[in-house]
């Protein structure tokens, strides 16, 4: 009676025999988090993951992926933790791509053992790019002096307000190499056989539509969520969304207005949209 009674209090889609699929959405730049502009992390995941992939009835996870990229770390991250879940408990992973799988998006993705793309989705950009500014020059015209205390040589390697330096650009591009190799052999791991292009067109960082995708072999398939589902697992397939948004105290601090904001947050917004806007805009969105 107690157990028909718990029953009662969860969704019919949780508790009927029909076969279930927990549905994850990840929108959003990675690692890139302000209060009101909470980016893609491990932190904010790992609870939305563990309990997709505990749910005993679940045949499969699907996770929707809509992002341009952001922090190789963080990109890496999850996509360790996805794999890991997945082996645990031995579920399959779908993922499917809607407007952009790119760069540590496309990392992510890689974590499906099938990614299903949109024929207009925007795939690819395997690649590390690091952008700034040279301000060098604008603060000597003005006459500002620049003054900076250090303990250790390298402490104001590629600061923006010196001249850029050679050898500091040579240590960035071997550690940009370094994450690159990192990102080519995952990539490789995951799709195997299945890619087809050379390593100087699949790994250049360009990226390409969906249909193209598949053509290389860094997808496997045209589709989407509801149609991949059904297909696989029966019209009466249940897709349970689970949220992967923060709490109470979360939601207040992204409903808040900027004059709610400290004055000292304010900076740290308008870099972060600036960031934002420039990563979603490299794709023409």
């Amino acid at each position: 009676m107690l157990l028909e009674k718990l029953r009662g209090l969860l969704p019919a889609s949780w508790h009927q025999s029909h076969p279930l699929v927990p549905v994850l959405r990840l929108t959003g730049p990675i690692g890139m988090a302000t209060p009101l502009r909470p980016g893609l992390s491990l932190s904010g995941l790992a609870g939305p993951l563990e309990r997709a992939f505990r749910i005993k009835r679940a045949v499969a996870v699907a996770i929707v992926i809509n992002s341009p990229g952001g922090s190789p770390v963080q990109s890496h991250l999850i996509f360790k933790r996805i794999r890991d879940l997945a082996e645990e408990h031995g579920k399959p992973v779908f993922v499917f791509i809607e407007d952009v799988g790119a760069s540590g998006g496309y990392m992510i993705a890689a974590a499906g053992d099938e990614i299903v793309v949109d024929p207009s989705s925007i795939v690819g950009s395997i690649g590390v790019v690091a952008a700034t500014f040279g301000f060098d020059k604008a603060i000597e015209k003005l006459g500002i002096d620049r003054r900076v205390y250090t303990a250790g040589d390298r402490k104001v390697a590629l600061d923006p307000f010196q001249p850029e330096k050679p050898e500091d650009v040579k240590r960035l591009k071997t550690l940009q190499k370094d994450v690159h190799a990192m990102f080519i052999d995952l990539v490789k791991a995951r799709r195997g056989e299945a890619l087809n292009g050379s390593d100087k067109l699949l790994f250049s960082g360009e990226f390409w539509s969906g249909r193209k995708a598949v053509e290389l072999g860094l997808a496997d398939r045209l589709g989407d969520l509801k149609g991949v589902m059904k297909e696989r697992f029966g019209d009466k397939v249940r897709l349970v969304v689970i949220p992967t948004k923060g709490g109470g105290l979360l939601r207040r601090l992204r409903s808040s207005t900027i004059a709610d904001l400290p004055v000292t947050a304010l900076p740290d917004e308008l870099i972060s949209a600036v960031e934002t806007r420039a990563l979603w805009s490299r794709f023409g969105l």
